[in-house]
């Protein structure tokens, strides 16, 4: 009785009423702020350099001479050898010295041809060009504001991020932008203007606008098609062809070979529906295209 009596006072039980709520005891917390205010600094693997690698790239014309020094070494190696040896100097094929020497010969030569090869084939400098026109800014005069400077931010930002130093804009057969450098004319000076008609007709655009895709010729003077582009400078080095819808294509003209990435194709190629969509809303009816 004792006992329930005092199990009874230490639990009451009082209706109505929410239980007590439940808190977390505080227990001590330890952070460190980082690792660079932790005694003793960064203790974690340090990125290593290359050292061969660096030597090599900085004496690039001594390693690759390296193989004629040593091929001539062996050479002047066998010579002396078989002079000193007190062995006829004509070769016994029943000499195991004769067989040896003749081995080593080989391999000297060897050395020495690839020395000559290493020196005779170097990889080509890829650096861009200037290039060779004159500076234009040909745009449809009848288009609202809003699209003529969102051509020009598409300009300013492809001649800014990318190698693109001329663009030309063609839409319903007829030139809408001509911007940058162009090729200059043969009678008056003057920038070479755009034949749209006859451009959309070439075998370079029919075929991008049948396949709906973008066309990068990485390196222009390889394609027979770069008569097609005679608006372009003349050492004009790669050229991207970006199809806007089925009505237009943008050209794009670099200063370097291969000078386009992987990631401005795929930029160029949203730019492009993007003009595309502005240029369907505002050209039904184009006059012709005037200079400023």
């Amino acid at each position: 009785m004792e006992a329930g009596r005092i199990l009874h006072i230490g639990i009451p039980c009082t209706p109505g009423r929410p239980p007590p709520p439940h808190r977390v005891p505080n227990f001590p917390r330890f952070i460190w702020a980082s690792s660079v205010q932790r005694k003793g600094g960064y203790k974690g693997p340090k990125p290593g350099r290359d050292w061969i690698a660096d030597w090599v790239s900085k004496n690039d014309d001594t390693v690759r001479s390296l193989p004629i020094y040593v091929g001539g070494a062996s050479l002047l190696a066998v010579l002396f050898n078989r002079a000193v040896s007190g062995i006829a100097p004509v070769a016994d094929a029943s000499s195991s010295q004769s067989r040896s020497d003749l081995l080593t010969l080989g391999l000297a030569v060897t050395n020495v041809l690839a020395g000559l090869v290493w020196l005779s084939i170097r990889p080509k400098s890829i650096i861009p060009v200037e290039p060779q026109g004159v500076e234009c800014q040909v745009i449809y005069s009848h288009l609202p504001e809003s699209v003529v400077s969102e051509m020009l931010w598409a300009w300013e930002s492809l001649s800014t991020v990318t190698c693109c130093r001329s663009l030309v804009i063609v839409y319903d057969s007829q030139c809408i932008v001509q911007i940058g450098v162009a090729a200059k004319s043969m009678n008056d000076g003057e920038p070479f203007s755009v034949d749209a008609a006859k451009l959309m007709q070439g075998s370079l655009c029919q075929g991008v606008l049948k396949s709906g895709a973008q066309s990068y010729l990485a390196n222009l003077s390889l394609y027979p098609g770069r008569s097609e582009l005679p608006f372009l400078p003349s050492n004009t080095q790669a050229v991207i062809l970006q199809p806007l819808g089925d009505r237009g294509i943008a050209i794009l003209g670099g200063d370097t070979i291969r000078g386009f990435t992987t990631s401005d194709q795929a930029w160029i190629t949203y730019i492009g529906e993007k003009l595309d969509a502005t240029l369907a809303k505002y050209t039904s009816n184009i006059p012709s295209v005037v200079q400023e």
